[in-house]
């Protein structure tokens, strides 16, 4: 893929200042193919992203240290596939986030990014037997209509739901919360080396970035942002899968929830959503009939 001199102005700027596109509105407005970036005054740069003069400073030191350094070639070298906001690529549906992500980070196959059919499946790190079994029923029919699963490769419902995925034949995306140099959960490392050479890993952080519990919760805007409609399987009634919700339903994604048995404290989450107007799921064709009629 070919990346333009705004791009890979972009990618520099993003090592080293790895916020959401919206926190450079500032800079790009000013400059918005980036002509300037290396050359900026350090009262200019805190005025335009809005920052301390102690953090403008210590940026500034970091744009002109990282000037000349290759980035495409470097993430070339690591397999690694990158699509900054400002390349015809980058996925249309993010950037109806009020946040969208400046740069993807990814790794394995491109082309499920542009599959038109994405269906995000998500729910507790906890989650058991129980979801496996109803991912028996959902999944299939959405792998034979072309769907693509996306989900988090945590822990649980994530895991089951990226391994649902291969094992009846689809594609699947895992949108991770940390750069594509580390790995969380350590015990998906496995899994996640098949989907990085099969199927696709997704990430906006620079793969230096580390897993931190303020970046999972992004993570899950991107999940929504990418998907047609969302399920729920078991999950807690407050939970960060309920994060993920919120996000789909202020963009106007179709939530489905799996219901539970009363007696499980991991039912209170989906059945709380039906309660409140989500689609009970127990089907793939469920979700394919609502996408082919929105």
């Amino acid at each position: 893929m070919k990346l333009t001199d705004v791009d890979e102005r972009l990618l520099a700027l993003h090592y080293v200042y790895p916020a959401p596109f919206n926190k450079l509105a500032g800079m790009l407005k000013m400059d918005p193919d980036l002509h300037h970036l290396f050359n900026y005054r350090t009262d200019n740069l805190a005025r335009m992203l809005q920052i301390p003069m102690s953090k403008a400073i210590q940026l500034n030191e970091q744009l002109k240290r990282h000037e000349q350094t290759p980035f495409t070639l470097l993430y070339q070298r690591e397999k690694i596939i990158t699509i900054p906001y400002t390349n015809p690529a980058y996925p249309e549906q993010l950037k109806w986030l009020v946040d969208p992500p400046t740069v993807l980070y990814m790794k394995g196959d491109l082309t499920i990014l542009n599959a038109l059919l994405k269906v995000a499946i998500i729910g507790s790190r906890k989650a058991t037997e129980y979801t496996k079994n109803a991912l028996s029923f959902i999944v299939p029919p959405l792998v034979d209509c072309g769907a693509v699963i996306v989900s988090g490769l945590a822990k649980g419902a994530d895991t089951m739901a990226h391994e649902s995925a291969i094992h009846f034949g689809g594609k699947t995306i895992a949108v991770l919360g940390h750069g594509l140099f580390h790995l969380y959960p350590y015990e998906n490392k496995g899994l996640a080396e098949k989907l990085s050479e099969h199927h696709l890993l997704l990430t906006e952080y620079p793969p230096y970035m580390r897993p931190a519990k303020w970046t999972f919760p992004m993570r899950n805007r991107i999940i929504s942002g990418l998907s047609k409609s969302v399920i729920i399987t078991e999950s807690e009634e407050k939970s960060g899968t309920m994060s993920t919700v919120d996000h789909a339903l202020e963009h106007g994604k179709a939530i489905y929830a799996v219901p539970g048995p009363i007696t499980s404290t991991l039912s209170l989450g989906p059945n709380k959503l039906i309660e409140q107007g989500a689609k009970p799921i127990w089907s793939g064709f469920q979700a394919i009939e609502n996408s082919l009629f929105h």
